[in-house]
């Protein structure tokens, strides 16, 4: 990481490794945006199982993806100590941990429509939702050795390449669904069930492509040498750290999911209006995400080195530029309202001017809790990367399904506000999460490491 840094420095830092984080992280979600946005110029009540199917998928994904997730303070620390084979050894047990995680889910995949419909979701959108993931829930093996792939090459700061793969990953998601969503240049028209096949294509491409890039730029890693051969001393170390990122993630993603649910619960209509919002505020979320996973490698490449001062710095900067993108996000938000939600709907549609009413309000309340959603994953990519997981486990399932969920239920449906006591309820859970988490890291673990203790 180097020593006695200055701000300035580590900012430099942080940037050229973070902005290509941030944009591949910004492409991913553009894949999700453009099948609603293409839904939902199809068919609001496409769009509507969209979401739902699509929260269940990201659910899902993400509790498997903490195996990988764990890889970046690992292997960070590894690389920083010079250890190379240690890196490939936690990468390959990575790879096992994924695809065990995704044999075992595929059957709530398959059968989602029941998981839906025993929810209280409608039968029809339920119907769809299940039809949806019948097809793209064998998506979660590739989707889960790109998520892989990406936080080894990102450990070792080969960022770009992993922007360039999920961009280019976005054009043929657009195109799949512009052949098999609308039913052009002779292909049927599958409307829901084309949207779902185009997502298992783009997610196939993505893992080739990181695949290709390893074995023909980085042939001396020789990353899937006797990669059927278990590593136990490995394996347990991935396990060990990603168990509880697995967890945490899931909490928070969870929380969004149930939300997803709520809003079904209002009807097709509201539902719809969170989903848009939902994705206007994920993509600009995913700035935060990828400054937090920057964050997290420097701060794993800062404690292989035992730089504790350059772990401090390096936060604090993060945090500074989180802080900044907050600011330019909450006036988007307050500003463009109409502009962001109409993005995703046909001028046609006969309920545009609703989902749009609704769904300023939703980017309303999005602004006001920005910040606290911010605070809590900058706080988490800190965390982890002085590999410090188990306690933020905690925080996260107290906060989010403790404070938010409730919140959500008693503002949104006891005190009747509807769509935007929902959200309202999810921000008390994110800034519950902030505070627990911004104090572990300063008051605790960061002082902790200091004094060569445990936190």
């Amino acid at each position: 990481m180097g020593r006695d840094l200055t701000y300035a420095q580590h900012a430099r830092a942080v940037l050229v490794l973070g902005l290509p984080l941030v944009g591949s992280q910004v492409a991913q979600m553009l894949i999700g945006i453009t099948d609603a946005a293409m839904l939902g110029w199809y068919d609001v009540a496409a769009l509507a199982a969209e979401v739902l199917a699509n929260s269940m998928f990201i659910v899902l994904l993400l509790f498997g993806s903490g195996f990988a997730f764990a890889l970046s303070p690992l292997v960070a620390e590894a690389e920083a100590q010079g250890d190379l084979t240690r890196a490939r050894r936690l990468t390959r047990m990575a790879f096992w941990l994924s695809a065990l995680y995704g044999v075992a889910v595929m059957p709530l995949l398959l059968k989602a429509d029941s998981v839906l419909t025993a929810l209280g979701q409608t039968p029809e959108v339920a119907q769809g939702a299940g039809d949806y993931l019948r097809i793209a829930g064998w998506a979660i093996f590739p989707a889960l050795g790109v998520t892989v792939l990406r936080n080894y090459l990102a450990a070792l700061e080969r960022t770009r390449v992993v922007f360039w793969v999920t961009l280019a990953a976005v054009a043929v998601n657009a195109f799949g669904n512009w052949l098999l969503i609308f039913g052009n240049w002779g292909f049927p028209e599958l409307g829901l069930r084309g949207a779902a096949i185009s997502s298992v294509a783009v997610h196939a491409f993505s893992f080739l492509g990181l695949i290709v890039y390893v074995q023909v730029v980085m042939p001396e890693a020789e990353l899937f040498r006797r990669i059927w051969r278990p590593d136990v001393e490995a394996l347990a170390a991935v396990f060990k750290l990603g168990w509880p990122i697995g967890i945490t993630v899931v909490s928070e993603v969870g929380l969004f999911a149930a939300s997803a649910v709520m809003m079904g619960w209002l009807g097709a209509v509201p539902l719809a209006a969170h989903g848009i919002a939902m994705q206007v505020t994920s993509i600009t979320f995913m700035v935060h995400l990828g400054l937090s996973n920057a964050a997290t490698i420097r701060a794993g490449r800062a404690q292989g080195a035992r730089d504790w001062l350059g772990v401090k710095r390096g936060a604090e900067v993060a945090l500074a530029l989180s802080a900044g993108f907050v600011v330019l996000t909450i006036a988007l938000y307050l500003l463009l309202p109409e502009t962001l939600v109409s993005l995703f709907l046909s001028p046609d549609d006969p309920q545009r001017t609703t989902v749009i009413a609704m769904g300023k309000v939703l980017l309303a309340a999005a602004a006001f809790f920005q910040l606290m959603d911010a605070g809590q994953v900058m706080a988490l990519g800190l965390l982890r990367g002085v590999q410090d997981t188990q306690r933020p486990m905690l925080y996260a399932a107290l906060s989010y399904w403790g404070i938010g969920a409730p919140m959500a239920y008693l503002l949104g449906f006891v005190l009747e506000m509807g769509g935007v006591g929902v959200w309202l309820g999810l921000a008390s859970g994110l800034a519950s999460a902030a505070a627990l988490m911004m104090s572990r890291f300063w008051r605790t673990v960061l002082p902790a490491r200091q004094a060569g203790l445990a936190a």
